[in-house]
């Protein structure tokens, strides 16, 4: 098979020839047809994450090898399958989104279709097994197949980390009333998800931040009911927005600035979910995480139970479609670098010429 792979750490990607995998036990084998091009796939590319006073995490140091294919927004055709996805419902030609956060698949949280929490082994494609960048792609499991008849594939596509990270951190947040404000931070392909998402959910009152106008118009247009240009004072400009201190903020950039201005602008009781991966640390006064009764919490992606909760959403025509822009897989080192000069609004997804 073809990959668009790294084979050296923050290098161009190099088109490669590898091994076609077999697919053994419960694994299927798809034909690749479409891979989202997401921001985590730069920190990959890069080699790791920063911990601000801590150093730096390794993408070495958690397992990954070179060279490897990007790419965990993947739909595929289903091409052949080991023995045990025998009467599964599996057919050649199956079009198939696929599951990536694949973990050791014996452990107690992979039971419970848990995935992306395994502590004993993550296997997660594109980060540990080759991904999307690929002509073909081999599923861990039969399982991980979900189906997206009547979803645009390239739309479907965001929905494997996109889509399932911001829905998970959403349910993180959520119940609350439909016109308080819940506060997206950042406003590129997962930001616009977490608006479609929570419009979907009967969600009103939705302020979105970020540094970049047209993002923002790109919120509007998603339906955000209200926008920060994030500043000097980004939490005073939330509070502003928002007619007063916020009860939920959702965090999709994650670095030191965007954390601190998240936590000023929450108000008693309220909660900050952190999803981005941008890096850094957070020093906080101690004391006012017990008097205002403050919770933070990570979120890490999301699970196989939630992604088929998003399909089934989706399926019913609930959630707004994001900009999507696609490319062909020849260009996926240029895609990566648009992205990583943030001249992408939405999604780009790579697509078989």
């Amino acid at each position: 098979m073809r990959a668009w792979a790294i084979t050296e750490l923050g290098q161009p990607l190099q088109e490669i020839e590898l091994p076609t995998p077999e697919p053994h036990g419960d694994e299927v084998l798809l034909e690749v047809t479409h891979a989202g091009v997401c921001h985590s796939d730069l920190h990959i590319w890069e080699g790791g994450y920063d911990l601000g006073s801590r150093g730096r995490l390794s993408m070495a140091d958690r397992g990954m090898k070179l060279p490897l294919a990007l790419g965990h927004e993947i739909v595929g055709r289903v091409l052949k399958w080991g023995p045990g996805g025998e009467g599964k419902g599996l057919e050649k030609g199956q079009v198939r989104l696929v599951y990536p956060w694949v973990g050791c698949g014996e452990c107690p949280r992979c039971a419970r279709d848990e995935e992306n929490l395994c502590t004993a082994k993550p296997r997660a494609l594109g980060v540990y097994q080759n991904g999307g960048y690929a002509t073909h792609v081999l599923a861990s499991h039969w399982k991980h197949l979900v189906p997206i008849e009547g979803i645009d594939p390239a739309l479907a596509a965001t929905y494997a980390c996109s889509g399932v990270t911001v829905y998970s951190a959403i349910n993180k947040i959520l119940p609350m009333e439909p016109d308080e404000f819940i506060v997206v931070v950042g406003a590129g392909g997962l930001g616009l998800n977490a608006i479609a998402i929570l419009k979907a959910l009967g969600h009103r009152a939705i302020c979105a931040v970020d540094i970049d106008e047209a993002k923002l118009a790109a919120a509007r247009e998603q339906g955000a009911s209200q926008t920060v240009l994030a500043g000097k004072d980004t939490a005073q400009g939330i509070i502003e927005a928002c007619g007063g201190p916020v009860m939920g903020v959702i965090d999709l950039v994650n670095g030191s600035q965007t954390a601190l201005a998240a936590f000023d602008a929450l108000g008693r009781g309220g909660k900050l979910v952190q999803v981005g991966l941008f890096g850094g640390e957070l020093k906080l006064p101690l004391p006012l995480m017990a008097i205002r009764a403050l919770t933070i919490q990570g979120s890490y992606v999301g699970n196989l139970k939630e992604l088929r909760a998003l399909i089934e959403i989706a399926k019913k025509g609930q959630i707004p479609g994001i900009p999507i822009t696609t490319e062909k897989f020849e260009n996926a080192d240029a895609a990566l670098n648009r992205l990583k000069d943030g001249k992408v609004t939405g999604r780009t997804i790579l697509v078989a010429a």
